[in-house]
């Protein structure tokens, strides 16, 4: 089966009272014996669309090619060579969860993928002509009428074999398919973290923990919509279900560390005594920090962050940062962070009145107490 997406892009229009429009791109897939051609409209030629649809490639042709080939773009392959080239991780797990393999074009030669090449460019003139004057309002009507021409041009009889695409494919190519798994492939992303001291390693805008014992590890992290697995060396060592992005922490009990016991050399008693030496406003901070997470351990990620801040702006500055975002409730490595690079610290929070001003009395004018 060869694939690749179109050059030229589709307009859709995605909002019916503001107008908006975006352009959707078009994969193509065609098995190589018969062309029998597959088209499906995707809003971007990332990773997500790339293997939805092949998916969809795969069911529409009700089997799995015994191999996929792609050229040599980053959503598939990640290294391009001559002679070895480095398939995406993702990609990879896609084609072994089929039962097929990936063999992609060489670098800068078209005629490796020409099948393909020859359904872009009928597809462009031929199914393109006939939309191109027609207002689309979704990626739905889109692809419902792409299916409907797409299954006209399968229909049509090849004046060089006599017969249409679709029965040259059920002579040729159905019988050689591999027969569709149980289930359909579900998206799996590959990233590679390190454990932080608070042994939860950040993915997706979220923390999960793993045991204790491998803080500071190198880990890879296999995220897909629901779950959210942890490998080291090749071994799973933990495993979540997927949170949203929200900065919070997911915490099994049991990779959690006694109460007392050490995990590399941090404990809360020194995170306290470390943010001491930097003054009174950032051991208050670290300590309502901690005491406000439901493990004082979700908290040693912002705590040691606030404390590293001092190389860069000075204990004095740190803890001016630290009152001034206990004063506005900011409990935050994030919020600290900020206030110094925006120079905040040395502004007090509430401006003394100047020699002279009198302040404004008016009856249209409530007042703080009336807000609280």
């Amino acid at each position: 089966m060869f694939v690749d997406y179109a050059g030229d892009t589709v307009s859709v229009v995605v909002d019916r009272l503001t107008g908006e429009i975006r352009e959707a791109h078009l994969f193509v897939a065609v098995m190589g014996a018969s062309s029998l051609s597959f088209a499906w409209p995707t809003w971007t030629e990332t990773l997500p669309d790339w293997t939805d649809a092949h998916v969809r490639a795969f069911d529409f042709f009700g089997g799995a090619a015994r191999l996929l080939i792609p050229d040599n773009a980053k959503v598939a392959v990640i290294k391009a060579c001559l002679y070895d080239p480095q398939v995406n991780r993702t990609y990879a797990e896609l084609a072994a969860h089929y039962g097929t393999s990936v063999l992609a074009a060489r670098p800068y030669r078209p005629r490796d993928k020409a099948k393909v090449e020859a359904c872009v460019g009928i597809v462009e003139r031929w199914l393109f002509g006939r939309l191109r004057n027609r207002v689309w309002y979704g990626l739905d009507d889109l692809r419902a009428a792409m299916a409907e021409m797409m299954t006209a041009l399968n229909a049509r009889v090849m004046r060089r074999f006599g017969r249409s695409r679709r029965e040259l494919f059920e002579e040729i190519d159905r019988p050689l398919l591999k027969a569709l798994p149980a289930e359909p492939y579900v998206l799996a992303e590959w990233r590679r973290c390190k454990v932080g001291i608070d042994y939860h390693v950040e993915a997706a805008k979220h923390f999960y923990s793993v045991p204790y014992r491998h803080a500071r590890a190198q880990v890879e992290v296999r995220l897909t919509a629901r779950t959210v697995e942890i490998f080291l060396r090749g071994e799973r060592v933990a495993s979540h279900m997927r949170g949203s992005g929200n900065g919070h922490h997911t915490t099994i009990n049991d990779h959690m560390p006694s109460s007392h016991r050490r995990y590399g050399d941090w404990t809360v008693e020194r995170l306290l005594d470390e943010a001491g030496r930097l003054g009174p406003s950032v051991r208050i901070l670290c300590e309502m920090i901690l005491s406000d997470r439901p493990h004082p351990e979700q908290g040693y990620r912002s705590c040691l962050g606030i404390v590293r801040l001092a190389r860069a702006y000075g204990a004095v500055r740190v803890d001016a940062a630290s009152l001034r975002a206990l004063e506005i409730g900011a409990r935050k490595y994030g919020a600290v962070k900020s206030i110094l690079e925006k120079k905040l610290d040395a502004d007090p929070l509430h401006r003394p009145r100047s020699a002279g001003e009198v302040s404004v009395d008016h009856p249209n004018i409530r007042g703080p107490k009336y807000y609280h």
